[in-house]
């Protein structure tokens, strides 16, 4: 079986640094992603994902992206399910960040000089229960 998923989009916020109760660093940030066709009024159609970095890419993503930048994320998407505080059974949907590119730095930001670098994955076990949010 084989779960890849590649997504080009710009981040609707700043995204959050968090870290589990055991220390380990994660980072919660959504993309904006346009879908390559029209609604049949003729309107753009846009996807908000919801993406988990973990670890040394969760400090490289919160340290270096803000709003309206624009990446690349290569994952995995993950669905899971909790009950919430009324005892209702919710499902969501994140994809799970392995590398991510960055193509700028926003719309008001000047593009860096030099060699952008991709950001690295190490896969990391957890519990939903160490989730911060």
């Amino acid at each position: 079986m084989y779960n890849k998923i590649i997504l080009v989009g710009r981040t609707t916020a700043d995204p959050e640094l968090r870290f589990t109760p055991s220390g380990v660093a994660v980072t919660k940030f959504t993309l904006a992603v346009a879908r390559a066709f029209k609604s049949k009024d003729g309107e753009k159609i846009t996807d908000f994902i919801d993406c988990i970095a973990w670890r040394g890419l969760a400090e490289t993503v919160a340290n270096h992206v803000k709003k309206g930048y624009m990446v690349v994320v290569d994952g995995r998407l993950e669905i899971r399910s909790y009950d919430d505080k009324e005892g209702v059974r919710r499902k969501v949907v994140e994809v799970i960040c392995e590398n991510i590119r960055f193509l700028d730095r926003g719309k008001d930001s000047v593009q860096p000089q030099g060699r952008q670098q991709d950001a690295e994955f190490t896969e990391v076990p957890f519990d939903e229960n160490d989730l911060p949010f």
